[in-house]
């Protein structure tokens, strides 16, 4: 046994308690209204969260949906992609973002990505057109806003929807006085609420951002089995209803997000320092880059050498190191239909050996930082 294992305390990925404790009164009490009016399914609560978010991000429209991956799937159906059709997408993301592609029919075409930001390559995107291409769906990966500016450049006058797949990124936004924020750039913007982001439910819950009426109309149809009016149905939808639970403790937490935004900004800032001072950089770690705007540090995301071997020496120490991701769309099973074959993607398949994921979140305090770089300092020097 090394002298890192015994006595070790650890750290964990996140600390959603100590969340919660920052807002627990206030959103018990939210709790308690909701379970005493009887209104279990949408109504004001959501209605609130929907102007709140809003507002916030700048968008005409939100719409409280399921979860971000319904949101991704409904922004979908709204556009009337489906069978014949092609959307591109990065091969380095999270699932939903080409399943949801495939679940309506459509057939995703990966791109690779920028080995620098790990966000799609936009330079490649335009070699992956073609007449059958309906849509483009760019990841803000890890909080950090894609190329919107060369993106929508490439698409103007295509007749090429975006669909921004915001699920990490809400609260990022462009660079400069009145830049435009993560969700709002494209046609639409689909974010995840899940616990673990920087606004997370208390369970499954996601919303598509619009300024488009008639696909923020569609969409709200879409939600509920497409139905116009009491059991008459324009659409065959899904329910992909929001609770008010979920959207009352939301609201709650909305209020927070500048400030617990910028506690991981300082700490992604801290660990940057913590690890150059290491003399750890850039020989065994790459640290992330800060670029096309304001990032949010959903994941601090380094690339270093022998990542597994690294991994293996953190989870011994009880350090919640992750990850996102370690097998690149392309090469999943449920695609290989699509013919791609390893290599196809360097750039993907290499971020997918390199990229590990340290713990980030506005409760991580000082110390634990210092533990987390001093573990990955004795494991590249023993």
């Amino acid at each position: 046994m090394d002298s890192g294992d015994a006595g070790s305390t650890g750290v964990p990925p996140l600390n959603l308690s100590a969340n919660f404790r920052r807002i627990r009164d206030q959103a018990l009490a939210e709790i308690i209204a909701i379970c005493e009016s009887g209104q279990y399914v949408l109504g004001p609560k959501v209605a609130a969260l929907e102007q709140a978010l809003a507002a916030y991000c700048g968008s005409r429209h939100a719409l409280g949906l399921s979860s971000g991956t319904d949101a991704l799937l409904v922004a979908l159906m709204a556009l009337d992609i489906g069978p014949g059709d092609e959307v591109v997408v990065p091969t380095f993301t999270f699932f939903a973002t080409a399943g949801c592609v495939a679940r309506v029919g459509a057939r995703p075409v990966f791109c690779d990505i920028d080995p620098v930001t790990c966000n799609l390559d936009v330079a490649q995107v335009e070699q992956k057109l073609t007449p059958r291409t309906r849509a483009v769906i760019p990841v803000h990966l890890y909080g950090q806003l894609a190329d919107m500016p060369g993106l929508l450049h490439l698409v103007r006058g295509r007749g090429i929807a975006v669909i921004e797949d915001a699920a990490q990124s809400i609260g990022a936004r462009q660079p400069g006085p009145g830049g435009r924020m993560s969700g709002t750039l494209g046609t639409c913007g689909c974010i995840s609420f899940y616990p673990t982001k920087n606004l997370g439910a208390i369970g499954d819950a996601g919303a598509l951002l619009t300024d488009d009426q008639s696909l923020y109309e569609k969409a709200t149809r879409l939600r509920l089995h497409g139905e116009t009016t009491r059991y008459h149905h324009k659409y065959v939808g899904g329910n992909f209803r929001m609770d008010p639970i979920q959207a009352a403790v939301l609201t709650v937490k909305l209020a927070h997000l500048e400030a617990w935004n910028a506690e991981r900004r300082r700490r992604a800032a801290r660990y940057n320092a913590l690890l150059e001072q290491a003399g750890l950089v850039p020989e065994q770690v790459r640290l992330p880059v800060d670029r096309y705007g304001t990032h949010v540090y959903h994941q601090y995301v380094v690339r270093v050498r022998r990542r597994d071997e690294l991994l293996a020496h953190l989870q011994r120490r009880k350090i919640g190191a992750g990850v996102y991701y370690p097998v690149p769309l392309h090469l999943q099973e449920c695609f290989a239909h699509l013919g791609h074959r390893p290599g196809d993607f360097p750039h993907a398949e290499l971020a997918a050996a390199e990229v590990l994921a340290l713990p980030i979140y506005p409760e991580l305090t000082d110390r634990q930082q210092e533990t987390v770089v001093e573990a990955i300092r004795q494991f590249y020097q023993r």
